[in-house]
């Protein structure tokens, strides 16, 4: 039972790995849409959908009688409430490993697509229906997170039903490896949301936004940038933050239970009603930090969660990049991003959705910032100097984001573009 912080304490102690032990974990989500309507597949779609792919291998995971995704091996796609589909990945090794696996799983995805006369759009927010068009499924949790998740913020259905995101899982292999790894990325989001930019259309229009994902995402409950993720955050401050952190639905047996008059204090002392008073088990406490929607967080791994969904060309490099500062570079990275004000940080982040590149960090532009960590990444990778089957190490993967940087042209800039000029919704799906 976790009664006490120090449970949680030593809940994050046993996500410590001997640095030879590291993983690299990806999840990415894609939205699907039927192209004889131009709206995004129904449940029933869906569930025709994973019946084709158990041609690949792939098992259904059940909710009662409810298939709400597939697995095979160490991977999953799950199901997210605006029928949005998100491959979590296996723990791998290196980038080479990671970026076949998408590739695989992309590969298969699309030969699925097309006979069901089904497309793809690889984007960080719907560019072309309205919330009301937006179709739901029998998924428990959506219910209550539907109902409760508005009240914390004004974007919250927005960022539920028409977002998707890339999101990257590393590990650590001390508590001060943590702290350094969460300063870094929490310092470094403003860059990530600039370079990674793939949101600007929505309704079939331009949104003025570059990412209009991450305007979303920050006006959504349980979300943002909280200041104080930039005080060199250790097991214990985590864990006082997640303490008080109230809670978004609680798991009884297989019934979901909304949370929202609680904090998850009030689940380790015993006083939910609802529940007869139980005490929390370490599921819960994984439920409780699953529901924590910040732009980065922490389980027994790392989670970097502040990157548009893209294509295929972009898929590989923002973990590269990520991968080769954490992994391969941690304390120049470190030692750089130490000397910023956390207050210009956080209002870097706040203009970067709309301002991208031109948003102004300690005297700097996001594009001269971006420049710099590309470097960092690049050494870093060069550090870890690991060699695919094709034989080029990973800082081959880094090239998409040399293209963005020689052209200064995001892949939003190419949308706005490109639709501006055709209007043609054919133009928004994946090729």
């Amino acid at each position: 039972m976790i009664t006490k912080k120090e449970h949680l304490i030593e809940y994050f102690m046993s996500g410590i790995k001997n640095t030879n032990e590291f993983k690299i974990g990806i999840e990415h989500e894609k939205f699907i849409f039927d192209l004889k309507t131009n709206k995004r597949i129904n449940y029933q779609k869906i569930l025709k959908m994973f019946k084709a792919l158990y041609e690949f291998g792939w098992k259904p995971i059940f909710e009662n009688e409810n298939i709400i995704g597939l697995k095979k091996s160490g991977k999953s796609i799950t199901l997210e409430p605006g029928n949005q589909i998100e491959l979590s990945g296996d723990k791998l090794n290196n980038i080479h490993e990671a970026c076949s696996e998408s590739q695989h799983y992309l590969f298969e995805l699309k030969q699925v697509l097309q006979n069901l006369n089904f497309k793809m759009v690889s984007a960080g927010f719907d560019p072309i229906s309205k919330i009301s068009e937006v179709p739901n499924n029998p998924k428990k949790r959506y219910e209550i997170m539907t109902k409760d998740m508005p009240s914390g913020g004004s974007l919250s259905l927005d960022m539920m039903y028409r977002t998707c995101g890339t999101q990257l899982n590393l590990d650590y292999d001390s508590e001060e490896d943590f702290v350094k790894k969460f300063k870094v990325i929490n310092s470094i989001v403003p860059i990530s949301i600039a370079l990674f930019a793939n949101s600007s259309i929505i309704e079939k229009r331009n949104s003025n936004y570059l990412s209009y994902r991450s305007k979303v995402w920050q006006n959504t409950s349980r979300g943002g940038l909280p200041e104080f993720f930039f005080d060199n955050v250790d097991f214990e401050k985590y864990s006082d933050f997640v303490i008080k952190f109230p809670i978004l639905f609680i798991q009884n047996k297989d019934k979901y239970i909304s949370g929202k008059k609680y904090l998850f204090s009030d689940f380790m002392n015993g006083k939910i009603k609802e529940i007869e008073n139980k005490l929390p088990t370490e599921n819960d406490l994984t439920i409780h930090l699953s529901t924590i929607f910040t732009e980065n967080r922490l389980k027994k791994y790392i989670e970097l969660r502040s990157m548009d969904a893209c294509g295929w060309d972009c898929l590989c490099a923002g973990p590269a990049l990520n991968t080769g500062i954490l992994y391969g570079n941690l304390d120049e990275a470190f030692e750089l991003v130490s000397k910023w004000d956390k207050n210009k940080i956080i209002n870097a982040y706040l203009e970067a959705p709309k301002k991208g590149f031109n948003t102004q960090l300690m005297g700097k532009d996001l594009f001269y910032w971006t420049s710099v960590f590309i470097s960092i990444a690049k050494k870093g990778l060069e550090n870890r100097d690991i060699v695919g089957k094709n034989g080029y190490n990973e800082t081959n993967y880094l090239n998409h984001l040399k293209k963005i940087i020689d052209n200064k042209t995001t892949n939003a800039d190419h949308m706005i573009a490109k639709f501006s000029k055709n209007e043609n919704l054919i133009d928004l799906y994946d090729k």
